[in-house]
C-alpha cells in the first residue's frame, strides 16, 4: 500500500461532543460579535425613504450607495440633515493626520526609552523603570484637566499639536512591551556593532530596530487602532471641523438632526466609513500582533 492511500485516514477527524459544543460556543461569539456590524452596514445601504419598511429584515431588499455619497459630499443633502452638513472626507483626513502623528511619535520615542531601559545600566534605572510603569495604574480622566488648562494656555486648542501633545512621546506600556523584546536581542550583534565603530544611537537604529521590526509593526497596529478611535481627548480640544476626528464627526453628525430625528442612513454609512480602515488593518495584521504577543516577555 502505498503512503498516498494511508495519508487520507491517517489523522482522522475526532467529532467528540466536547469539541462539538466547543465548535458551537466559537460559532456564536462570531455571530454575536459581527451581528451589530451586519445591522450598522444593512443600515447604510437601504434608502432614507424605505428604512423602517426594511427594518426587520436582516437583508435589505434595495441597496444603495447614495447614503455613503451624501457624508462624502459627492450628493446633494437629505432635507433631515442640519443646514450645515458633517464634511466626513476631512474627517477622515484628519483622523488619518492625528493617527499618523500619535502613532510615529509613540513608537519612536517609545523605543528610544524601551532601548535606555533594557540597556543602559544608570543608578536608579530599575526604579525609575517600575515608577514609570505605575503611571498605567493612574486613570486617564484624571490627566484631562492638567492637560486641558496646558494646552489652553499654549493657545493649541483646536489645532492637531494640540490633540497629539499628550501622547505624541511616549506611553508605558508601548515602553514596557518593547523592551521586553530589546532584552531578547543578542548582546553580540550590538558589541560587533560598537566593535565596528557604531554609537549607540547607531547601534540602536541600525541594528536593534531591524531585528525587531515584527515587534515594531504590531505596536504600531496597537496604537493605531486606539488612535483612530479616541474620542474623548480629540472632542475636548479638536471641535472646529478643520481639525475634527471621525469619532468627533459622528458626535457632532447625531447631535445636530433636526427634530430629535436621527438621520440613522447617513449615520450608519459615517460609522462604516469610520471602522472600515480599522478592519482592514486587523484583517491583514492581526495574526502578527497574536504571534508577537505570545513571543514577547507577557509570559
Amino acid at each position: 500500500m502505498t503512503a498516498t492511500a494511508v495519508l487520507p485516514n491517517a489523522f482522522p477527524l475526532r467529532l467528540s461532543p466536547g469539541r462539538i459544543l466547543a465548535w458551537a460556543m466559537l460559532a456564536g461569539f462570531i455571530v454575536c460579535s459581527l451581528f451589530p456590524l451586519w445591522i450598522t452596514l444593512k443600515t447604510a445601504l437601504v434608502p432614507t425613504s424605505t428604512l423602517f419598511d426594511q427594518a426587520t429584515l436582516l437583508v435589505p431588499v434595495e441597496v444603495t450607495l447614495d447614503n455613503f455619497r451624501r457624508v462624502l459630499g459627492l450628493a446633494p443633502v437629505n432635507p433631515a440633515t442640519p443646514s450645515t452638513p458633517i464634511n466626513f472626507a476631512l474627517a477622515l483626513r484628519n483622523s488619518l493626520i492625528f493617527t499618523l502623528l500619535t502613532v510615529g511619535g509613540q513608537v519612536f520615542f517609545s523605543a528610544l526609552a524601551a532601548y535606555a531601559f533594557a540597556r543602559i545600566r544608570f543608578v536608579g534605572s530599575t526604579v525609575i523603570f517600575y515608577l514609570f510603569i505605575a503611571a498605567t495604574m493612574i486613570p486617564a480622566i484624571v490627566l484631562f484637566i492638567p492637560n486641558f488648562v496646558l494646552i489652553k494656555e499654549l493657545g493649541w486648542l483646536n489645532t492637531f499639536q494640540g490633540m497629539v501633545a499628550p501622547t505624541i512621546l511616549m506611553s508605558p506600556f508601548a515602553v514596557f512591551f518593547l523592551r521586553q523584546f530589546f532584552l531578547s536581542t543578542p548582546r553580540e550583534l550590538e558589541e560587533a556593532a560598537r566593535i565596528d565603530g557604531a554609537t549607540p544611537f547607531r547601534t540602536f537604529w541600525s541594528v536593534v530596530l531591524p531585528v525587531h521590526k515584527s515587534a515594531i509593526a504590531t505596536l504600531a497596529i496597537l496604537l493605531s487602532i486606539n488612535a483612530w478611535n479616541d474620542f474623548f481627548w480629540p472632542f475636548l480640544v479638536g471641535r472646529d471641523a478643520d481639525v475634527r476626528v471621525m469619532s468627533v464627526a459622528l458626535a457632532a453628525f447625531k447631535t445636530q438632526q433636526q427634530n430629535g430625528n436621527p438621520d440613522w442612513t447617513g449615520l450608519m454609512a459615517g460609522t462604516v466609513l469610520s471602522i472600515v480602515p480599522v478592519i482592514v488593518l486587523l484583517v491583514l495584521f492581526g495574526r502578527r500582533v497574536v504571534e508577537s504577543l505570545q513571543f514577547s516577555g507577557l509570559k
